[in-house]
């Protein structure tokens, strides 16, 4: 890859990570939860949104710095490890899926598919994200896996919103000359 192809991707890999950041901090809406402190945001839309543009590593790594970043300064810094692991196995999952596909970006049914695969694996991340974190607390596992279920309310709104919103927001960057193709050549 070329040195300014590169510092492109970084470029536009430090936007996501940027948009990601600034996204989960302007509009967040906190949910009770049996375990966590979760809320409702766009982190998890915009890091599959970078992804299917810049494909996995520089996708993944936006996701995770932005997602991350965020924990480590709103009082999320114990757990923020967890935050990024998950943004690596969404960001793995997503550009599995959109390679399986073919990278068609012409079709809507193809990328839901995409979008509706990411807010599955976020739910399965979530739930182990707070069976750990329940663990960490001391509980023990069966409390853990049980009390990690019935706080997925969150996780299930952002899947949701994700599924919904991802492939409409993708047509509309590639319609407007942000595709995969023009970061990945």
């Amino acid at each position: 890859m070329g040195q300014s192809k590169q510092l492109r991707k970084v470029i536009f890999a430090s936007l996501f990570a940027a948009i990601i950041f600034v996204g989960i901090s302007v509009l967040r809406i906190p949910l009770p939860a049996i375990v966590g402190r979760p809320f409702v945001h766009f982190g998890n839309t915009l890091t599959i949104l970078a992804v299917m543009l810049l494909g996995f590593g520089y996708g993944a790594a936006a996701g995770a710095i932005g997602l991350g970043l965020f924990d480590i300064l709103n009082g999320y810094a114990a757990t923020a490890w967890l935050t990024v692991l998950e943004a690596i196995i969404l960001a793995a999952m997503v550009n599995l899926v959109f390679k399986a596909i073919g990278y068609d970006e012409q079709h809507l049914s193809k990328l839901y598919l995409v979008s509706f695969l990411a807010g599955l694996t976020k739910l399965i991340t979530s739930w182990g994200n707070g069976v750990i974190v329940a663990l960490m607390a001391g509980t023990t596992l069966k409390v853990a896996m049980i009390g990690s279920f019935a706080s997925l309310l969150s996780a299930l709104i952002n899947s949701v919103v994700s599924f919904l919103i991802v492939p409409l927001l993708y047509q509309l960057l590639v319609k407007v000359g942000f595709s995969r193709s023009r970061f990945l050549v």
